[in-house]
């Protein structure tokens, strides 16, 4: 666990650090945009703090590498390198993006691109705990793959619409997978707590929330599409391998893990995002819109509208995403006597809050 605390410290104080200079970098150079009619924000802000969340992830997993304790992750480097790879991508098609406010067409190439080369590189979904599913053919296994990055890059997009409101939901997420990451880890090896899925999450834990202090309300910089693209790449690649380690060969060594976590965990981890995306998509199309056209009907956007501030919508979302996160792991591992209660009581807590408004307006009425 020391070693894993070292990197998330290491990427928090790399990310933290170097958000500013990116800040100077993006405001200097980069063409101010006007704030849009769809934006929340009320002034521009620059952009690039992706920029320093990829950085700082390079910087995490090049420091990994030099620790004898992650020998085992780094013995086979096939799937780092397509990671260190596939963030390359990121980072230009994101750049390119802030510059040039790239079509919607040539960023889905791109990010299928990015599927591409993390399936090439040995990170590809092989079986679901659903009725024994198993991808017998590599052609499948491989497009499975590319749609779970996909999906999830675009979920996290989706998000980033209030201030600190992706990159606080993301460090949630990557909190939680990390967590049930280092079980799984401790379950093969008492000795051994290595785990490629546990690494990449320590690393994106500790990036997001070095920039959080930055980005949230009033956020000084935004993260741009190198930043939501880079998070939702590291959440299903970790997801993606550690179904690998629970339903490959050596599955037997987590026979004491509930069959279902490695597939329903990663979709609660990102539960929001996943529910915003989906009825984005609906309400759009409903409209004869493109899926991509942007407005203002998310599911934070509608929070806003209904009465509560910016900060306390993005605040309830934690919490939304908390309890996302958390049930499935609680539910399994937990005592579920104590888990039930207290759980219930919390989604009632939440729930209160999140209509209090209506509430209150219906009471005073």
């Amino acid at each position: 666990m020391r070693t894993y605390l070292l990197l998330i410290g290491v990427a928090f104080i790399t990310s933290y650090l170097l958000t500013p200079v990116l800040r100077a970098v993006g405001a200097r150079f980069l063409p101010e945009d006007s704030v849009r009619k769809r934006d929340m924000h009320k002034r521009p802000t620059p952009k690039l703090g992706g920029v320093a969340i990829i950085g700082a992830i390079y910087l995490g997993l090049a420091m990994a590498s030099r620790i004898p304790f992650l020998d085992g992750v780094f013995r086979n480097t096939e799937p780092v390198q397509g990671v260190a790879i596939a963030l390359a991508v990121v980072l230009v098609m994101g750049v390119l993006d802030d510059l040039m406010d790239l079509k919607w067409w040539i960023k889905l190439i791109g990010q299928i691109s990015i599927g591409l080369i993390i399936a090439s590189h040995g990170i590809v979904i092989k079986a679901l705990p659903v009725g024994s599913v198993h991808f017998d053919s590599q052609v499948a296994r491989v497009a499975v793959t590319i749609l779970l990055i996909v999906l999830i890059m675009n979920a996290i997009n989706f998000m980033d619409g209030l201030d600190g409101l992706a990159a606080g939901v993301s460090a949630i997420g990557a909190a939680t997978f990390f967590i049930y990451s280092y079980y799984l880890a401790t379950r093969v090896d008492a000795e051994d707590y290595s785990n490629f899925s546990a690494l990449l999450c320590a690393i994106l834990l500790g990036a997001t929330l070095g920039f959080l202090p930055h980005n949230f309300n009033p956020a000084s910089i935004f993260m741009g599409e190198s930043g939501v693209l880079a998070i939702g790449l590291l959440l299903a690649v970790s997801s993606i391998a550690v179904t690998g380690d629970v339903l490959g060969e050596d599955a037997f060594r987590f026979r004491n893990v509930p069959a279902y976590m490695p597939v329903i965990l990663p979709a609660a981890v990102i539960m929001l995002p996943l529910l915003d995306l989906g009825l984005s998509v609906i309400r759009r199309m409903s409209r004869g819109q493109s899926p991509f056209h942007a407005d203002q009907g998310h599911m934070h956007h509608r929070m806003v509208q209904g009465g509560h501030s910016e900060q306390t919508t993005v605040i309830l979302m934690y919490l939304w995403a908390a309890l996302c996160a958390s049930g499935v792991m609680a539910f399994s591992l937990g005592n579920r006597r104590i888990v039930v209660p207290v759980y219930v009581a919390a989604i009632v807590f939440v729930g209160l809050a999140t209509w209090w408004p209506k509430i209150g307006k219906a009471t005073r009425s």
